[in-house]
């Protein structure tokens, strides 16, 4: 009887050990579990940060709107015309950290001949916003040479006129990381001599 029971002790505490070891397997490949879900989760978060948050993108500069303030032309030897705008441009910015840039100049064309500037004071777009200013021009055609096609535009009453210009400047992003980025602008517009407007304003 003492041997059957010694036995059967002897077994209970070996399945006792036994279980405990499996539990203790069990607990441990849990964390093992939670360890390698921990590390995916973080490599996620790092990886969709790095995709978005710490993709700087250049930011978009573009013509919005063009009023005409005052504007007069002739055809006759010489052809010439005078032309005051108020240009509302915007600064588009889609990165999470805010675009500071500094001045600069828009510069407007006919036919390839500068007409006309207007400047872009230095200022901020916010992160993920738009940021608009009014800046005004004065074209004339005081540099156009008289055998250029002013005469038969300004006899039909358009006048194609472009502009580009270049925006630099930094983002900065939790005033810790700064990135030069820059914004380009190239339009093309029409202006209405006829109903002294500016029309199919195109940017790019």
């Amino acid at each position: 009887m003492a041997d059957q029971s010694y036995q059967q002790k002897k077994t209970e505490m070996e399945s006792a050990a036994e279980v405990s070891k499996q539990l203790k397997r069990k607990k441990r490949m849990k964390w093992i579990v939670y360890a390698l879900a921990f590390a995916i989760f973080q490599t996620i978060v790092i990886l969709v940060f790095s995709l978005t948050v710490m993709r700087f993108k250049n930011p978009k500069f573009r013509v919005h709107s063009i009023t005409v303030q005052d504007l007069t032309a002739s055809a006759p030897n010489p052809p010439s015309f005078s032309i005051k705008l108020n240009a509302q441009v915007a600064v588009k910015n889609t990165n999470f950290g805010h675009f500071k840039f500094q001045n600069t100049t828009i510069s407007f064309d006919y036919g390839g001949v500068g007409v006309g500037d207007a400047l872009v004071a230095k200022g901020r777009s916010k992160a993920r916003s738009t940021k608009k200013m009014n800046v005004a021009v004065e074209l004339n055609s005081s540099n156009i040479p008289n055998n250029s096609s002013l005469q038969s535009d300004i006899e039909s009453g358009l006048l194609a006129v472009n502009c580009h210009s270049k925006l630099s400047g930094k983002v900065q992003l939790m005033k810790l990381i700064k990135k030069k980025k820059s914004a380009e602008m190239r339009c093309a517009m029409i202006v209405n001599l006829v109903t002294r407007n500016v029309q199919d304003i195109k940017c790019r």
